[in-house]
C-alpha cells in the first residue's frame, strides 16, 4: 500500500486566523470537503467556501458556552481510524462515521493570557481542552492523518499542499506529528508551571532552540535554547558562538549591578571583568576601562549601561572585539562600529531576566534562585575603629558589584570608580589575593588608598595583612567567620577601615 495520501477532508479549528485564507482556498480548489466549528465556520463561510459544520456530522450542538464542540467520537473516529485496519474500516461505515485527512488547530493563547496579567477566569478559560485533544489524536495516528498544530506551521502546510497537489507523504506527515507532540507537551508544560507550587517538580519547555556553529570547542556540538530575539536585536556582525552567547550573558549580569549609576563601560573576557569604569561620560568610561587590562580586552566583549555615541565607538574601532552590547547607538557610531564586517553588535532591551538558574550536575539538575542582591551603602556595618571614607564607600560598593559577579575565589581592588585588578577562579582565597596584587603591578596601577572586595570571609588576617602592605586602606567582605576578630583586629592595629555586608557572593 501506499504511504502517499491524497488530503480529501479536513476538520479546521482555529484560535488565530492569520494566514489560514489562502490554505482554505486551496484546499477548496482541491475539492477538500471542509469541516468546522464557532469562529473558524463563520471565518471560511465569509470567504464565500462551503464548510459543513460540526454539529451536522455529531447532531450535537456546540455547549457549555463553547466548552465542547469537536469532543464526540464521530470527529474523533474520523481521525484515529486506521484505513489498513478492515475493523477499522468496517465501523466507519457502520456508525457513519466521516473520514479526516487533515486537522489543522491553533490552540488558545494560554501563556500569552498569562503573560497579559489576566484574571484566574480568564486564564482557566483559555486552557484549550478540543483542541490538544485533536492535535493529539491526529498525531498519534500519522500514518493516515495529517496535523497542523500551530498557525506557525501554516506556510509549510500551504506550500506542501500546493507544491504536492494535496498529497502528503509518510515522511511529511510523520514531522507534522512531532511538531503536534511538541507544541502539546510545551503547552501542558505551561499550564502544569501556572498551577505548580512544589519547587521540589521541576518542568521546563522552551519552543524556539537555535542550532550554534559549535559549542565550548570545535569538536563539541552546541545548541541555544531562548528568545535571544526579545532580549537583544542583532544589527551587525557574524553568528554568536556558545562562548559568545556566555561572555554576553556575564556582561549582561555584570551591567545590571551598574544600570542605575552614571556613564559605565565593562570589558569582559571568560566570563569574567577585565576592565570596567564609571565616569562622566561613557567614551571616558571607556577608555579607562580599557586601560585596566587592555591585554585582556582584546577579543573580549564590551558592553555599555548607556548610548555609544561616536567618540566612544571611534575608540572602540581601534580594538579587536567580538561583540559590543548598549542600549542605543548614534547612527554615525554604529556605522563606525560596523566597519569590521564580523563584529557583532547588539541592541540590549528591557527584558526581566529569569529568577530561576539551572545548570546540569552529575546525572540531573541544580537549580537555585537568582543572587538578586546588590550591596549597598545601607547594608554595610562598619566592624573597625576606621569608618571608610564616603569615596571608600562608593570603591567598595563599587568593587562589591564585581566581586558578586566575578568567578570564586574573588579579590577585586578598586579605586575612584575604576577596576585596578582582580584574582579569580583561584583555590585560595590568599592565592586570588597575591594575583590581583601582581596583575595590578604589572600594569602600573597604585593599589596606595584602593580598596578591597572580597566575595566570602576571610578565616584568617593574612589576606587584610597583605592588603595592607600593598596599600589597601578599606575592605569590603561579607562577615561570619568564627575568626573575624582576627582580621578586625588586625585592621583595627593599622588602622584599615573594613565593613561587613552578611551576605556571600560565591560564582562557580
Amino acid at each position: 500500500m501506499s504511504t502517499t495520501k491524497t488530503i480529501q477532508s479536513a476538520l479546521i479549528s482555529v484560535f488565530s486566523k492569520e494566514g489560514l485564507e489562502p490554505i482554505v482556498r486551496q484546499l477548496n480548489s482541491q475539492n477538500v470537503t471542509l469541516y468546522s466549528t464557532g469562529g473558524t465556520e463563520d471565518f471560511i463561510k465569509n470567504l464565500g467556501i462551503p464548510v459543513i459544520p460540526v454539529e451536522d456530522v455529531t447532531s450535537y450542538p456546540s455547549i457549555l458556552g463553547g466548552r465542547v464542540k469537536t469532543l464526540h467520537p464521530k470527529v474523533f473516529g474520523g481521525i484515529l481510524n486506521r484505513q489498513d485496519n478492515e475493523s477499522d474500516v468496517q465501523q466507519m461505515k457502520e456508525f457513519d462515521i466521516p473520514q479526516i485527512d487533515l486537522v489543522i488547530v491553533d490552540l488558545y493563547p494560554f501563556e500569552k493570557t498569562v503573560a497579559s496579567g489576566a484574571s484566574e477566569a480568564d486564564i482557566i478559560e483559555k486552557i484549550d481542552i478540543g483542541g490538544i485533544s485533536l492535535i493529539r489524536a491526529a498525531a498519534k495516528n500519522f500514518k493516515d492523518t495529517v496535523i497542523v498544530s500551530s498557525v506557525d506551521q501554516y506556510s509549510l502546510l500551504l506550500d506542501l499542499i500546493t507544491s504536492q497537489n494535496g498529497a502528503t507523504t509518510l515522511e511529511n506527515r510523520k514531522l507534522l506529528a512531532t511538531k503536534a507532540f511538541h507544541v502539546s507537551s510545551h503547552y501542558d508544560g505551561a499550564i502544569f508551571n501556572y498551577f505548580n507550587t512544589d519547587e521540589t517538580i521541576y518542568k521546563e519547555s522552551i519552543a524556539d532552540g537555535q542550532v550554534l556553529r559549535y559549542g565550548e570547542n570545535p569538536h563539541q556540538k552546541g545548541y541555544f535554547f531562548g528568545e535571544f530575539d526579545a532580549m537583544f536585536n542583532k544589527v551587525h556582525g557574524k553568528e554568536l558562538s556558545y562562548n559568545n552567547l556566555l561572555d554576553v550573558d556575564a556582561a549582561v549580569n555584570l551591567i545590571n549591578e551598574f544600570k542605575n549609576d552614571g556613564p559605565t563601560f565593562a570589558i569582559l573576557k571568560h566570563n569574567n571583568a577585565c576592565g570596567l569604569a564609571t565616569r562622566p561620560t561613557i567614551s571616558e568610561a571607556y577608555n579607562v576601562a580599557l586601560a585596566c587590562d587592555p591585554t585582556s580586552a582584546f577579543g573580549g566583549v564590551l558592553i555599555s549601561n548607556t548610548k555609544i555615541d561616536v567618540a566612544t565607538a571611534t575608540e572602540i574601532n581601534k580594538l579587536f572585539c567580538e561583540v559590543v552590547i548598549a542600549p542605543a547607538y548614534d547612527d554615525e557610531a554604529k556605522a563606525i562600529l560596523e566597519e569590521k564586517k564580523n563584529r557583532i553588535i547588539l541592541i540590549q532591551n528591557e527584558v526581566e531576566l529569569p529568577n530561576k538558574q539551572v545548570r546540569t550536575c552529575l546525572n540531573g539538575l541544580l537549580i537555585q534562585e537568582r543572587n538578586n542582591i546588590t550591596d549597598n551603602k545601607e547594608a554595610l556595618k562598619t566592624v573597625t575603629v576606621t569608618a571608610p571614607t564616603e569615596q571608600e564607600i562608593k570603591d567598595l560598593i563599587f568593587a562589591s558589584k564585581i566581586c558578586k559577579n566575578t568567578k570564586s575565589n574573588t579579590i577585586v581592588f578598586a579605586k575612584n570608580g575604576t577596576l585596578i585588578s582582580s584574582g579569580t577562579g583561584q583555590t585560595s582565597r590568599v592565592d586570588a589575593l597575591l594575583q590581583a596584587i601582581e596583575k595590578a603591578k604589572n600594569f602600573g596601577f597604585d593599589l596606595n588608598g584602593a580598596s578591597m572586595a572580597s566575595d566570602a570571609f576571610f578565616p584568617f588576617p593574612d589576606c587584610v595583612e597583605l592588603a595592607k602592605k600593598a596599600g589597601i586602606t578599606a575592605v569590603i567582605q561579607p562577615g561570619g567567620s568564627i575568626k573575624d576578630e582576627l582580621s578586625i583586629n588586625y585592621c583595627n592595629e593599622n588602622k584599615v577601615a573594613m565593613v561587613f555586608t552578611g551576605t556571600r557572593h560565591f560564582k562557580h
